[in-house]
This record gives structure tokens, C-alpha cells and sequence, in this order.
């Protein structure tokens, strides 16, 4: 049997007649920019996360550079954010000359650690940016005290957990994405949400913002040849926005499916004591964009190995923390800030999770990883 961590093909069997429909309808129309399909799926998308806005673009990175440029911070300004990330998020910030600044995260969440973001708190700091890692949201209502105290902004990195609820203490609840000042996501393949190319989006509550968002992603225009402000080039294309207006209505569907293989993932990997499953969040919903574990007391890479010649795809979400990355060489960060972004990096390994996923799937994998526990 071959596992892939993600089955993009199958989900796209499932949906194929539509899917096919409605990519042949934009051909068809020749509308293949800004078209029609793009504004109608940026309303569906508001109305399912109940947000006044959310602006398409190319990908989920120009979605993090953009929702920045509207800011109007300056150079130097400084951005907290997790250092137990993909790089994209420090990348964004880098890019703009802004200065990431790094906070370590929780060992049982893998989120950003809250506890410390107020520590790195500084004059020149603006923006707090957590990134909802692996499909559970960082502790918002914390994150929104802490900004609101230093009236800083936040930008939240859904791109891994469209679809997440996120609870208060008084009993109400928002969907990820839509407790910050912006939010910012991405439609890469994999995702939870995904089209079949690049794409991302925006998302706020804010009109001003929403109007200078807008702007930005073309070119700094409102008006055809008219440029208020220094903007990119950035939008989705309406063939992409096809394919996800056809999966949207799914969404929720897809991370049931997600959950109910990460609970089988659970109860098998449990009775494993090398293994140390991921915690859910109280204040969180999970939609396992990743099911990642903890592993101790053994060879990462030689139980790739064996699940590999098994045909198990594995993977390492992250085998570096961001600030170890070369490219942050010239910053000076203290490694011994980064205690627990260290050790995840060297034990962490995710299994293969998707909406397509059956139990005979799921016990090849339970039963391959307890072959392996045996033999060791």
C-alpha cells in the first residue's frame, strides 16, 4: 500500500464532475482574471467565517507581505511571531524591512507561547502576528489583551487552520481568522482548503483596512492607471477560485473526516510510550492540517525509514526553527530563548492526514508504526 501524506487526486475524484464544470465554464467565458468566480468565492468565503471582507491574492505569503504594507509600518519596526514555523511569516516581515522578532512556543500545543510575547515587547514593536500551527488556534484572547495594552496590531497566520473555532471564556466563539485586525491565509494544495495551484487571501473586519488591502494587491489602485500607493501585483486566478468555490461547501465536512483519523491516530499512538500525541487546546477546535507527534527515546530517522520501505510518506514539520535559519545569522538571537523550538525541531513527526482517509488506510499505518515499536 502507498500512504502519501496528503491524496489530492482523490479528494478531486470525489468532486470531479463539478470541479471539471465549473474550470471549463471559466475557459469558456475567457474570464480568467478577476472573474466573476473570484468575487463570489471571497462572499462564500465571508459568509462561511462570518467576516466582512476577505480579498483574494496570489498566494498565502504575498497574503502576509500585503496585510504589512497596510500597516504603514516603517523600517526597523519590529514583529513578534513564532519561531517554531514554516519561514514564510518571518520572510514577509524580513522582506519589508521589518524585524522579525522570535518567541518561543508550547511543548504540548506547538503554538506560540503567550506567556512570553509581553517579555519581547519593546518601543519598536507593532504588530504580533501568531501563526495557528497544524490546525488550532494560538490563544487569541490573551494575544488581543497583549495588543491592546501596548496598542500593537495582530495579523493571524490561518494558513493552516481555515476552517478552526476558536472559544472565549464567556462562552462565544469566532472562527480562526477572524479575531485580529487582519488575518491571512493560504490555498497551496495541501491545505485543508486547497486549490490546484497557488492562491490566498486576506481577511478583516476593518473597512479602512479592507479598502487599502484592495489597493494593494492591485498594483495601488482603486481606479484603472490610477496609483494612490506603492501596491503589488497579486490575485487569484478565477480558475483557482472555481475549484475552490466547488470545495468550500465541504470544508467542514473534509475536517470532520481529519478528525476522526486523527482519533484513531490517537487511540492506537496512546498505548505507544515512545510516542507522545499532540494536546488539543480547551479554547480551540483542531483540524489537524498536520497530525504531529512527539517521539522520545528513539531514532527519528530510522522509523522514517521503515515506515518509507512500508510506503508510508512521513514528515518533519520543522527540522530547523526559524532562528537557526541562515538567513537570520546577521540578527543575534539567544538560542537558549528557544528551548522547546530546539527540541521539537530534532522529535516531532507528522503522519499522513486527509479528508480521504479510511480505517484500513489508518491501521496500515498504526499497525506498520507498532511493527516498528516491537522490533526495537
Amino acid at each position: 500500500m502507498k500512504v502519501p501524506m496528503v491524496n489530492i487526486h482523490a479528494e478531486y475524484l470525489k468532486l470531479k464532475e463539478e470541479i471539471d464544470k465549473n474550470i471549463l465554464k471559466v475557459i469558456n467565458n475567457s474570464d480568467f482574471i478577476n472573474g466573476e468566480e473570484v468575487k463570489e468565492f471571497q462572499a462564500e468565503l465571508a459568509c462561511y467565517l462570518n467576516v466582512k471582507n476577505v480579498i483574494t491574492c496570489g498566494n498565502g505569503t504575498d497574503a502576509l507581505q500585503i496585510a504589512l504594507m497596510a500597516l504603514d509600518l516603517q523600517p526597523d519596526d519590529e514583529v513578534i511571531t513564532s519561531d517554531f514555523s514554516f519561514i514564510a511569516t518571518a520572510e514577509a516581515v524580513a522582506f519589508l524591512k521589518l524585524r522579525p522578532v522570535f518567541v518561543d512556543v508550547y511543548e504540548d500545543t506547538y503554538n506560540i507561547n503567550v506567556e512570553k510575547i509581553e517579555a519581547a515587547i519593546t518601543p519598536k514593536t507593532k504588530v504580533i502576528v501568531p501563526v495557528h500551527l497544524f490546525g488550532q488556534c494560538a490563544d487569541m484572547e490573551k494575544i488581543m489583551l497583549i495588543a491592546k495594552k501596548y496598542n500593537l496590531f495582530v495579523i493571524e497566520d490561518t494558513a493552516q487552520a481555515t476552517g478552526c473555532d476558536y472559544f472565549f471564556s464567556d462562552g462565544t466563539y469566532k472562527k480562526a481568522g477572524t479575531i485580529g485586525d487582519i488575518a491571512c491565509t493560504s490555498f497551496f494544495p495541501s491545505k485543508n482548503l486547497g486549490c490546484y495551484g497557488d492562491g490566498g487571501a486576506i481577511f478583516t473586519n476593518d473597512e479602512t483596512l479592507a479598502d487599502k488591502i484592495k489597493m494593494i494587491v492591485n498594483h495601488g489602485s482603486k481606479i484603472k492607471y490610477f496609483h494612490e500607493i506603492i501596491g503589488v501585483n497579486s490575485r487569484l486566478d478565477t480558475i483557482q477560485a472555481a475549484i475552490l468555490q466547488t470545495k468550500l461547501p465541504h470544508l467542514d465536512e473534509y475536517n470532520k473526516a481529519r478528525r476522526v483519523a486523527a482519533d484513531y491516530y490517537h487511540n492506537a499512538f496512546s498505548k505507544i510510550e515512545n510516542i507522545i500525541i499532540p494536546e488539543i487546546s480547551k479554547f480551540s477546535s483542531h483540524i489537524f492540517h498536520q497530525y504531529t507527534v512527539k517521539l522520545q527515546g528513539i531514532d527519528r530517522e530510522k522509523l522514517q525509514e521503515f515506515l518509507k520501505k512500508s510506503g508510508i510518506a512521513t514528515a518533519i514539520y520543522y527540522p530547523m526553527p526559524i532562528h537557526k535559519q541562515k538567513v537570520f545569522q546577521n540578527v543575534l538571537y539567544d538560542d537558549n530563548e528557544f528551548c522547546v523550538s530546539n527540541k521539537l525541531s530534532n522529535n516531532v513527526l507528522s503522519f499522513p492526514i486527509h479528508g480521504e482517509m479510511n480505517k484500513e488506510i489508518l491501521k496500515y499505518i498504526t499497525d506498520s508504526v507498532s511493527d516498528f515499536f516491537t522490533r526495537v
